[in-house]
């Protein structure tokens, strides 16, 4: 009992950390939802005349129903900034060896992979509650949600937070020990949305990247969002969804607590705060 009583102090304190750091100001508001709605905008408006002008309503039906188009697009959106959130967090967690506060975490007594989940939960509860509310009165508004029972909508938010808390605890990990934050950052922004079927439908993708999809957990919670919210799935459909979903949160905080150990281990042998 005190261990979990410690453990939630320690993410109660670094989660306001983040919020006392990152909130409050304007540019946190464009990055919220102006972007977000921006990018969902560029992208309908690009994707709208080619999906209408040509045959690809064949086979996807739902490309020639503009509502329909948009609300797959806005889920896209939707899941894309839970997890890209996650990729800015951990970068910004990389500032702190610049700031000489990392040395200082790892000397207290705080659980390494406490803090890793906290930052990231931190920073995906501050980031994507105002575009989740967003996207659901626009969704509503527009008629196009089909939900099988009110209680999907807790599957839903199960299949977006845990993947992506889980995710945000194996990058934190991950580039607290890299000095080259800003590459990992640059490779995990653009390749994430393309591979995981943000912008485009997962069968419409080559099949070598698909397979590169399925280590996201992003693709995984984007099938669960939009099978629960616009297609009318209930959990029985979605078991298999989700069952992997567990498996790879499960995968990647187990990974990350190796990180953790392996980093910290060879930073006491040799002082220096890396993998390798």
């Amino acid at each position: 009992m005190n261990h979990l009583r410690h453990a939630l102090r320690v993410f109660a304190a670094e989660t306001l950390k983040q919020h006392r750091r990152l909130f409050g100001q304007p540019l946190v508001v464009f990055s919220m939802l102006v972007w977000p709605v921006l990018q969902l905008a560029t992208t309908y408006y690009t994707l709208r005349p080619v999906a209408t002008a040509s045959r690809a309503a064949e086979n996807w039906p739902l490309a020639a129903d503009p509502e329909r188009l948009l609300a797959f697009l806005a889920t896209g959106t939707l899941a894309y900034a839970f997890f890209f959130s996650l990729v800015q967090s951990a970068w910004h967690l990389s500032f702190e060896r610049a700031t000489g506060t990392l040395e200082l975490l790892f000397l207290s007594p705080a659980g390494r992979l406490t803090l890793m989940i906290a930052n990231g939960a931190g920073a995906l509860l501050q980031n994507a509650w105002l575009l989740t509310c967003f996207t659901v009165a626009a969704l509503t508004g527009f008629g196009t949600l089909s939900v099988a029972a009110w209680w999907m909508y807790g599957i839903v938010l199960l299949a977006l937070l845990v993947p992506a808390v889980a995710w945000g605890a194996f990058l934190n990990s991950l580039l607290v020990f890299s000095r080259d934050s800003a590459f990992l950052y640059t490779i995990l922004d653009e390749p994430l949305w393309f591979v995981s079927g943000v912008r485009l439908p997962h069968f419409a993708l080559p099949a070598a990247v698909q397979v590169v999809g399925a280590v996201f957990p992003l693709t995984g919670s984007l099938l669960a969002v939009r099978g629960a919210l616009l297609e009318h799935r209930t959990v029985s459909d979605l078991a298999p969804t989700l069952l992997g979903l567990g498996a790879l949160s499960a995968l990647l905080l187990a990974a990350a607590s190796l990180i953790l150990r392996v980093g910290e281990a060879r930073a006491r042998r040799t002082g220096a705060l890396s993998l390798a």
